[in-house]
């Protein structure tokens, strides 16, 4: 490798300037260390928000809406990039159907749940973090799950149920990504989200 004029390896030592990101050998660093996520967290930008309690869920794509949501402020001058979504049944479940994700303009959310940093005490984010609201006209993005009826001794898996979105799903300035159930499930799950925070 010649880097202005010089031939052989690059020097890493505390101190020195290096023009690629490398390891301290000057061998070249091709993944993020420490985690997938590990260095947007160290940055301050990854973000989570979870329900504080089992929630009551609307039913399929209402716009009066309930669940867990991330809303994106028109004024964020960010983008919302999303890593993870979960949930977890806590009681029984009143009734079957699916569980996903859909998206609609923010509408009146609030930050009515407190989002936190990756990185505790770095940062803090404009994001409306909210449990319930009234949304513009949302659409099913993706069916990561289901919800089973019954006693919850018989149900295979309570969780926690966890979805990758692995940052395949970004939220603009004025949108926002909710959940979704089929149908009401009345105080029975908890979910969560986590999303990093760019530069639009």
């Amino acid at each position: 490798m010649i880097i202005e004029g010089k031939v052989g390896s690059i020097s890493a030592a505390a101190g020195t300037q290096n023009p690629l990101r490398t390891h301290t050998d000057g061998s070249l660093a091709v993944i993020n260390a420490g985690g997938r996520l590990a260095e947007a967290a160290l940055a301050g930008r990854l973000f989570s928000v979870a329900n504080q309690t089992n929630v009551t869920t609307t039913a399929a794509l209402a716009t009066t809406w309930t669940g867990l949501g991330v809303g994106n402020p028109a004024t964020s001058g960010k983008n919302f990039v999303f890593h993870e979504f979960g949930w977890a049944q806590e009681v029984v479940m009143n009734t079957e159907g699916v569980i996903g994700l859909m998206a609609a303009t923010v509408g009146d959310m609030a930050q009515a749940i407190v989002p936190r940093c990756a990185k505790y005490g770095a940062a803090t984010t404009v994001a409306l973090t909210d449990n319930g609201a009234t949304i513009g006209t949302p659409i099913l993005l993706r069916v990561c799950g289901s919800s089973m009826e019954g006693a919850i001794s018989t149900v295979p898996s309570l969780g926690p149920n966890i979805y990758n979105i692995d940052g395949s799903i970004v939220i603009p300035p004025g949108y926002a990504l909710l959940t979704y159930t089929f149908a009401i499930q009345t105080a029975s799950i908890q979910f969560h989200f986590v999303w990093e925070e760019v530069d639009v």
